[in-house]
């Protein structure tokens, strides 16, 4: 059993090793990070340059940047405007089941708490997919909670065929698995897998994982790139801010994300930035306070790192904070959300992961872009 006597750092049974140094090189770079002896000086050096190094990374997201981050957004926003001109993709999550195997003490879903656990069937599965993809929508993000008993890899791969005869684009958010699982699954359809590592300080990590698969810190890190193995064409990233030191695990994320496009060169590469949200049965959480300028700051800094990765902003966002994200940095906006079991078909037969902020629905979310003087768009990619 794996629970908090467990190393969390040694792999288990069943679980793939991949030949890989990114982790090492990560984790260095991360903790070898000071943030306060980054000056304006360095700043300025980083806004002027085209190309950013990993140092002027770490400089953009330092406390020295802040009095710059009108200047971030501006060039953040010339960046975004290059790469991506006025378009802004819309999607929506689509909760198929909420069991969990893992004690994350700050999760909604996690398998202490006393919530309303539910898994669809197929048939209740194509009734949420049609109900989401009659709004317009052509790409969904599936799902489940990290349960290989209750939501194997086969009931995800059957869910995910099914949302690809309505969908263009299915993305997933699962349980890691092994290389070959993940080459399973993009034959069912999906094109991309985001896993969050919630943080990327493994001695807090292990704080925050008591229990489950989910508590091995390593072989989570490496889930992207055994994705890119199995086929996967996208990889998102994130950690969730607030869990730790939100600069170091945001520097983290960035130099993941940049270390794999440079080895996976085809690889689409996203980023997610989400805030620690309440949950249910749980107000005491203790998060380290990440304010909306420090957000800005974050994700400008990731545009600028890292100019063609696409920036999802979070339903866990107020509704003005993300309209005016999408002007300036982020690419991909959630629309018509809900982190509960069944409720796009009005069935509502499990409880939420976590409190979201903007509960617009796809119509208010496509009149909010237009509005912007942006495109929606509804999918970005087409098989032929």
């Amino acid at each position: 059993m794996i629970d908090q006597n467990t190393n969390h750092m040694e792999y288990q049974p069943g679980m793939e090793q991949i030949p890989s140094d990114i982790l090492d090189t990560v984790i260095f770079k991360m903790n070898e990070c000071d943030f306060s002896r980054y000056t304006a000086a360095d700043v300025r050096r980083a806004l002027q340059k085209d190309t950013l190094s990993p140092e002027d990374f770490a400089a953009l997201l330092s406390p020295a940047a802040d009095p710059f981050l009108e200047e971030m957004a501006h060039r953040a926003q010339l960046e975004t405007r290059k790469h991506f001109g006025n378009s802004v993709m819309m999607f929506t999550p689509l909760y198929i089941a909420n069991y969990c195997e893992n004690y994350c003490i700050y999760c909604g879903f996690n398998c202490h708490n006393k919530i309303r656990r539910a898994k669809l069937s197929m048939e209740e599965i194509e009734k949420e997919l049609k109900a989401i993809s009659d709004t317009g929508l052509q790409e969904i993000l599936i799902l489940t909670g990290e349960s290989r008993t209750a939501s194997p890899v086969e009931y995800i791969g059957e869910a995910c065929k099914l949302a690809s005869k309505y969908f263009r684009v299915v993305g997933i958010e699962i349980y890691p698995v092994n290389s070959d699982e993940y080459a399973y699954l993009h034959i069912c359809g999906v094109d991309y897998v985001t896993v969050f590592q919630e943080t990327y300080n493994s001695d807090k990590y292990a704080t925050l994982h008591l229990g489950g698969h989910k508590r091995i810190f390593p072989y989570r890190f490496n889930a992207q790139e055994r994705a890119l193995m199995g086929g996967m064409r996208g990889v998102g990233l994130a950690a969730l801010l607030g869990l730790d030191d939100f600069r170091k695990d945001a520097f983290a994320t960035g130099y993941h994300g940049w270390l794999l496009q440079r080895k996976y060169p085809h690889a689409e590469i996203a980023f997610s930035c989400p805030r620690l949200r309440p949950i249910i049965n749980n107000d005491k959480i203790n998060p380290k306070d990440v304010h909306e300028r420090q957000l800005l700051q974050v994700i400008c800094a990731y545009r600028l790192f890292m100019p063609f990765a696409s920036i999802t902003i979070s339903s866990r966002e107020r509704a003005g904070f993300r309209d005016n994200i999408i002007n300036i940095a982020a690419t991909k906006i959630s629309a018509g959300v809900s982190t509960g079991i069944g409720d796009h078909s009005g069935e509502g037969k499990g409880d939420e992961q976590f409190e979201i902020s903007d509960g617009r629905s796809y119509d208010e979310i496509y009149k909010a872009i237009e509005a912007k003087g942006l495109q929606p768009v509804m999918a970005d990619y087409l098989y032929v």
